[in-house]
């Protein structure tokens, strides 16, 4: 195994053609280099000098060698440099967990836009995923932070998690629709009503919750359609074939015939949480956390 120390004796040595100077450079007497050069000879087993007197002249075995010897010693300078970069937090990878209503509130784009800023040479890699997967994969490290619709369970030894948004659902009805005209719509003028629900509900929820939630406040859907996400829920809307709820960031991502209302006595909201491992300390976990929470 090659020394990198005497690698940089011998472009010392190399560069100044006197081992006088060369030592005077590394600040180390002159007999010491010229052993680590010897040295160095002997373990490749060939010379790579020509020694006159006090002069040394690279032989063409030593002129082969140089062009290596400096490559290595750049490459060497850079993995040392990256190892400080990763130290600091500024370069490496994180790999990160969302859900979809995490996209629809903004919160992933004002994420990567901030840490980009920050972190230019950091790699980020996002991958979709349900809650329930995300805290899994959180736990097998294969994610270093999750965007989830839930918080980290209860007393859970492994994971923690903060509440970064909340946004109400509202109200999305065709524009033609007998009730767009009206400002406050009450629980029952949606009774027996046509609605498109999202099978994958904001909080992972399921047909029987969402329709929990309607009898609650006072009316009962008639579900006519099931569709995997909300924007797929506005199309059915913008076509004229049902009502449905949405978190509010979605008002500005409608197709046209799209009206929304709002309803403050509907008692479900979209919570967005960040999830991480208790035990990650690396600083850059903890620079995200901060930025997201802020």
């Amino acid at each position: 195994m090659l020394d990198l120390r005497q690698i940089r004796y011998f472009v010392a040595v190399a560069e100044a053609g006197n081992v006088g100077r060369a030592s005077e450079q590394l600040h180390i007497s002159q007999s010491p280099l010229s052993r680590q050069i010897i040295q160095l000879e002997q373990q490749l087993g060939v010379a790579l000098f020509e020694r006159a007197k006090q002069r040394v002249h690279l032989n063409a075995e030593g002129r082969a060698f140089l062009a290596e010897a400096r490559a290595l010693l750049a490459n060497a300078a850079r993995l040392e440099e990256l190892g400080r970069n990763l130290a600091s937090g500024a370069a490496g990878s994180l790999t990160i967990g969302y859900v979809e209503g995490a996209v629809h509130s903004g919160l992933v784009a004002a994420m990567l836009r901030d840490f980009r800023r920050a972190r230019p040479d950091f790699h980020l890699q996002l991958r979709s995923h349900r809650t329930a997967a995300q805290f899994e994969d959180l736990r097998q490290r294969v994610l270093d932070l999750g965007f989830v619709y839930a918080p980290a369970p209860e007393g859970d030894p492994d994971l923690e998690s903060m509440l970064v948004r909340r946004e109400p659902l509202v109200l999305a009805m065709p524009e033609g629709d007998p009730l767009a005209d009206v400002a406050d719509i009450a629980p029952g003028q949606l009774d027996g009503r046509v609605w498109i629900t999202v099978v994958r509900q904001p909080g992972d929820t399921n047909r029987a919750q969402f329709l929990a939630a309607c009898a609650e406040s006072g009316f009962m859907p008639d579900i006519a359609y099931e569709t995997a996400d909300p924007l797929t829920s506005l199309g059915l809307v913008s076509a004229g074939l049902g009502l449905a709820t949405v978190q509010e960031s979605l008002r500005s991502a409608a197709p046209p015939g799209v009206v929304f209302r709002d309803l403050p006595w509907f008692k479900r909201s979209v919570s967005i949480h960040l999830a991480w491992r208790r035990n990650d300390r690396r600083a850059v976990v903890g620079d995200l956390r901060r930025a997201v929470g802020e």
